[in-house]
């Protein structure tokens, strides 16, 4: 039975809160009052008044914010009549200590926060299971939306050898800082900041690699697949090359094995935009395993390699928080996730993005400091490196040289004890 018949049949309104009233949810809200049977119970955030702002600019009238809640702290609606929490912050320290709350409190949760799910998703994931609640990624993010792809390719039998999203990328824009990211975008700061409210550390994050490590870290560890031997290389591909080039060297393309992650570039090393990109879509490559599937490949028009046997498929675009409605229905109707932690694959690492001093203070994800780089979980517990989620207010302990990897012994941590034990599962998960 499709979503939307057993939504009809749905009695009782779908109450849900949200913790954290950014880009995400405000575009969520634009939705609101289209959605049907989905009632807004509370709102969290630090910044009530800019919350109410986000509602209304998001085209909610007088009459429906009256109705919401809103507080600065999730203890007090924990106890609420709410079905699913919706964790939006960002911040992967706070969003697991929230997580960790709501789910021992037996609610299910929506992780808009990627950050927090590839830092301890997979002890969260096992957490849920625990506790017989959904933990479940956001869908209109894009992992969530390359997983759906690889769920419909796996149920068909098909091997995934690739799956990823596009992206703008450049290798000077790794370096790229809030106070310079405006510049690749074509815009001034007045423009970004004051008249379209737009978040300089966000957006540097989108830019210079580090989102983009932390969507195929999610994807990985959901999906189990490979991580890049050197981390995500970017090349510029347009749709109609990805069957050609995102399979395995070994067949003429890039990719270092069979079922792994890769983020490919809208533009190329001269900053020129290619023909027919992805920019802001995902995709997977499949494979046919005998010649039959091969040439149903062809008789259908599939787009595939020279030798027939590699076909991609992708999804043009992601509408973000427009979409989210759907993890919502999803676990309310169907008891499903749209895409959860299965294992702990993958990590993504911090390295220097300038000299880095003793004492500095280190300031997360898009940042000044450190830039994120996707590793394999095994080389992230054997050298211990900082994993990223965790370098928002990390101290330096001691100097460190541009471009070189940041350890944990490298900073003073000051983690609540939610994340010491998340991190601590997920790397007995290891075997030594």
């Amino acid at each position: 039975m499709f979503l939307h018949t057993k939504l009809e049949n749905r009695k009782e309104p779908i109450r849900v809160a949200f913790i954290g009233c950014g880009k995400f949810v405000s575009m969520f809200l634009a939705q609101y009052n289209h959605l049907d049977k989905i009632e807004i119970d509370s709102i969290v955030d630090i910044n009530i008044d800019q919350a109410k702002k986000n509602c209304t600019n998001s085209g909610l009238n007088e009459e429906a914010i009256n109705k919401i809640n809103f507080s600065n702290s999730l203890d007090e609606i924990l106890n609420r009549n709410i079905e699913i929490f919706i964790e939006a912050t960002g911040n992967p320290i706070i969003g697991t200590v929230h997580a960790t709350k709501i789910i021992k409190n037996k609610k299910h949760l929506i992780l808009v926060n990627v950050e927090a799910d590839i830092t301890c998703g997979k002890y969260l994931s096992d957490l849920a299971k625990d506790n017989n609640v959904i933990c479940s990624m956001a869908y209109g993010d894009q992992p969530s939306l390359i997983l759906e792809q690889i769920e419909w390719a796996r149920l068909n039998g098909f091997e995934v050898v690739c799956a990823g999203k596009g992206t703008k990328y450049h290798p000077t824009f790794e370096y790229s800082t809030p106070d310079t990211v405006w510049g690749h975008y074509g815009l001034t700061k007045k423009r970004a900041e004051q008249e379209s409210g737009m978040n300089p550390k966000m957006f540097n994050s989108f830019l210079c690699g580090d989102k983009s490590a932390i969507e195929m870290c999610a994807v990985s560890n959901a999906a189990n697949l490979k991580c890049p031997i050197n981390g995500l290389t970017f090349p510029p591909v347009g749709v109609y090359d990805i069957a050609k080039k995102m399979i395995p060297k070994n067949n003429g393309g890039l990719l270092d094995f069979d079922g792994q992650v890769e983020v490919i570039s809208s533009i190329d090393l001269e900053k020129k935009d290619i023909a027919n990109d992805l920019r802001w879509g995902v995709y997977i490559v499949i494979k046919a395993k005998n010649d039959y599937v091969k040439n149903c490949f062809k008789d259908y028009g599939m787009v595939t390699d020279s030798s027939g046997n590699y076909s991609a498929i992708w999804r043009p675009y992601h509408y973000i928080g427009l979409e989210l409605a759907q993890s919502i229905y999803s676990i309310a109707l169907d008891n499903r996730a749209t895409g959860y932690t299965k294992n702990y694959n993958a990590d993504v690492a911090s390295f220097a993005k300038k000299d880095l001093k003793t004492g500095e203070k280190l300031d997360g994800e898009g940042g000044f400091c450190v830039k994120g780089k996707l590793i394999t979980s095994e080389k992230s517990k054997k050298e211990m490196i900082l994993p990223l989620g965790l370098t928002d207010k990390a101290i330096l302990k001691k100097n460190i040289k541009k471009d070189e990897v940041v350890k944990l012994d490298d900073v003073e941590l000051n983690l609540p004890s939610e994340v010491i034990l998340a991190r601590e599962y997920q790397y007995n998960l290891i075997e030594r």
